[in-house]
């Protein structure tokens, strides 16, 4: 008996012992930042500098500005802001029902629009406000008024945008609830997308119809994943097929890393630009696959530390990040892609530089 303690005892240890070196190696990677490349500075410079961003692209509000603020609530959330929490709230509230700015909420059935969900949700998963969580759901709810045959959301429509713009509403909507529905959803939807748009070699096309490996929307599948895989619990039936499919994107990824840690507009061709929103997106993916484990953290640690040093460097003196790409629609053609203007301060690239940082918080 004292024997099997003793062995027991030691086994214990060694699963200490190593839950502590891996611990240990998280931190060599994810900490002891150079002070201009600081995770918190950083994330405290763009979430405030958002509050005060005029609107961007269209009258109502647009998909790329949900997603910041998004990041700019989890930031706040995770670094105890309460004071940030208050004006992004109050920012919100004309969009609220009965409130000032009535016009600025979005009205079709698309999930560029639907996605405006996401921040009541967050505000209310947050707050437990339940007047939030009311208006959210209300859009989680109306993705699914007029499903497919298929169960999928009649929103579906293939570009792999989707995978997080249309994942992430119900992610939220699941969050916010504990109401196991909207994760089912949500991973029929991604396996759907996986199924039909990851290629052998890990990356995803645009679309059926456009076989190019767009940056950005490679990342919006990135980062679509490694927020489900967050939430979805151990023994959900389709965890096992997207875990699959992004350790694939990943190694893709690992290979394609420019020399200097960033990313190309077209991923697998050195002589496009190095483009930031989409470098953004990728490290928030590596950054949340190490520090939960799925990825070997001597092989994607470095490479994630690589990275956000890079495209960290792109923000300018505002708090604005330089070098992303315009707003993109779909074309089978590859000079469109190359030819993309490149902007400052889009919202397509604030947005993923603030879920990084809470990537790194973590």
């Amino acid at each position: 008996m004292l024997k099997k303690n003793w062995f027991s005892r030691l086994a214990v240890l060694a699963v200490l012992a190593g839950s502590a070196s891996f611990l240990a190696a998280q931190q060599d990677y994810f900490s002891n930042w150079p002070s201009n490349r600081s995770p918190e500075k950083i994330g405290k410079r763009l979430a405030e500098h958002f509050v005060s961003s005029p609107h961007q692209y269209t009258p109502t509000l647009h998909y790329a500005e949900v997603c910041t603020w998004y990041g700019a609530l989890t930031f706040a959330q995770l670094t105890h802001d309460d004071a940030l929490r208050t004006e992004l709230i109050k920012k919100f509230e004309p969009m609220m029902p009965g409130g000032s700015d009535p016009g600025r909420v979005p009205v079709r059935h698309h999930v560029d629009d639907s996605i405006f969900g996401a921040v009541p949700l967050e505000i209310a998963i947050q707050t437990k406000d339940e007047k939030y969580l009311a208006v959210g759901k209300s859009w989680a709810d109306r993705q699914w008024e007029n499903p497919q045959p298929d169960g999928l959301s009649g929103e579906t429509r293939y570009w792999i945008d989707d995978m997080y713009m249309l994942t992430i509403l119900q992610l939220e909507a699941y969050r916010a609830t504990g109401d196991r529905k909207y994760l089912d959803r949500d991973a029929k939807e991604m396996v759907s997308y996986l199924d039909k748009l990851q290629q052998p070699n890990g990356l995803f096309f645009h679309a059926q119809d456009v076989p190019f490996f767009w940056g950005r929307g490679d990342g919006w599948v990135a980062v679509g994943m490694a927020e489900m895989l967050r939430t979805l619990p151990a023994d959900h039936p389709d965890r096992a097929r997207i875990l699959k499919g992004y350790k694939l994107m990943m190694a893709a990824l690992l290979k394609n890393q420019a020399k200097d840690g960033m990313w190309h507009q077209l991923i697998d061709r050195d002589d496009a630009w190095p483009e930031t929103s989409a470098s953004a997106m990728f490290t928030f993916a590596m950054v949340t696959g190490v520090k939960n484990g799925w990825l070997d953290a001597p092989t994607y640690g470095p490479a994630a530390r690589k990275a956000w040093i890079a495209v960290a460097g792109y923000i300018d003196q505002n708090g604005d990040l330089t070098n992303v790409c315009e707003g993109t629609g779909k074309k089978n053609d590859e000079n469109y892609y190359y030819m993309r203007g490149r902007r400052t301060g889009d919202f397509h690239g604030q947005a993923p530089i603030l879920w990084t940082v809470s990537a790194l918080l973590r």
